[in-house]
């Protein structure tokens, strides 16, 4: 078996190959997915995810991420995390040492903090300025740019996980789909794995990411099974296109694939032997 992963965007690339190194050393699927969003979490230059990620309506950042390991399909997720940058870190001990799968504000925080994980301040002076200027003139620039890492370790194990600070200016505690289950991630390890990037709350309205999964446990590729899933949801509702939607997958042989619904989603995808960003045409979109 060969390790792969595929990330969202182009700032994935930095995750994408640390997943890859991680796994090319025996790592596991669930240490390289974690060790590759926390690079992004940290990154100042994402205004997107962890630290310095976009903050909501009152200038706060609010974080939501998960993770989902594909062996039993146990997953663990934090929303509206308040002060600590490493969300994914906190998602994962919320699946490996609670009873439950998800957490949310104060009780997220708290549970982080009893874990072990330090209060920090999340905007930078770029977030702070732009939070700023938006309460004087209204000015917001559109931002829901999830890092989702999708991999497969030398075992053949398979890990999903996610992150982002969610929609820019939100109101305080709103959710989108990064951190919900079906929607913004999945994964199987008989089948593989899948996630969203984009408005959170189109993409939750059609489970996504796990008709994704469906789609390849019938013996679809990953390609087509989210270009199918994509095409399936703009049908049904036309006005979908107005939004960002990106989608990702994986399958349990190594396959990579892609769909979005507007030019300029790309993705970072990579195995043992080479690792390049690839910029995923709208709608329809070729095999990685």
């Amino acid at each position: 078996m060969r390790p792969a992963v595929i990330v969202t965007w182009d700032f994935g690339l930095q995750a994408c190959e640390e997943a890859i190194s991680a796994m090319k050393s025996g790592v596991n699927a669930l240490d390289a997915v974690e060790r590759g969003i926390r690079l992004v979490e940290d990154d100042t230059s994402v205004d997107s995810v962890g630290y310095g990620g976009a903050p909501n309506s009152e200038g706060i950042v609010e974080l939501d991420a998960a993770v989902m390991w594909g062996p039993d399909r146990s997953f663990g997720a934090v929303a509206g995390l308040r002060d600590i940058r490493e969300a994914v870190s906190v998602a994962r001990l919320v699946m490996e040492q609670t009873p439950h799968s998800l957490l949310v504000g104060e009780g997220a925080l708290q549970f982080a903090i009893e874990k072990g994980f330090t209060r920090k301040k999340m905007l930078t002076d770029k977030s702070l300025a732009e939070w700023e200027k938006w309460k004087q003139d209204g000015a917001c620039k559109e931002s829901h740019d999830t890092v989702c890492v999708l991999a497969l370790d030398l075992d053949g194990n398979i890990c999903v996980g996610t992150s982002t600070s969610g929609t820019r200016f939100k109101l305080p505690g709103r959710v989108g789909d990064t951190p919900i289950i079906g929607s913004g991630f999945y994964c199987d390890n008989e089948v593989g794995a899948a996630a969203a990037t984009g408005l959170g709350e189109s993409i939750m309205r059609y489970s996504m990411s796990f008709r994704i999964v469906e789609e390849m446990r019938r013996g679809i590729d990953p390609t087509s099974a989210c270009r199918s899933t994509l095409e399936w949801a703009l049908k049904d509702d036309p006005s979908l296109r107005k939004n960002v939607i990106g989608l990702i997958a994986l399958n349990a042989s190594g396959q990579r694939g892609a769909a979005a619904c507007q030019d300029g989603f790309s993705v970072a995808s990579g195995d043992d032997e080479h690792i390049g960003l690839v910029k995923i045409e709208p709608v329809l979109c070729p095999n990685l």
